[in-house]
């Protein structure tokens, strides 16, 4: 699971997609199209940007829901909390004689 955690964080594209995903969470393919577009000049296809949502679903980081005819994107950040307390635990306290 790390091993997809870390190949989904590698792409500078999937990224950006996250930080929109943290910006405005629960978005549609369309809507996260526009954004790419609009505010970060990237024009990618929409089955470009839906191959980079499969690979960070996979990894944990994106879940989907349908409401209607519309599938919604939402942020997912426990894998992200896992990896950062595996290396970033607390320091025991220092014991004193």
């Amino acid at each position: 699971m790390a091993d997809d955690l870390f190949k989904a964080l590698a792409d500078p594209t999937r990224r950006r997609i996250l930080d929109e995903l943290v910006e405005r969470n629960g978005q549609t393919l369309f809507e996260i199209c526009a954004r790419l577009t609009t505010k970060h000049g990237l024009g990618l296809s929409r089955q470009a940007i839906s191959q980079h949502l499969a690979v960070l679903e996979a990894a944990g980081l994106v879940h989907t829901r349908r409401q209607g005819r519309c599938k919604f994107h939402d942020l997912d950040t426990e894998p992200l909390e896992h990896i950062v307390t595996r290396w970033l635990r607390p320091e025991a306290p220092e014991s004193t004689p």
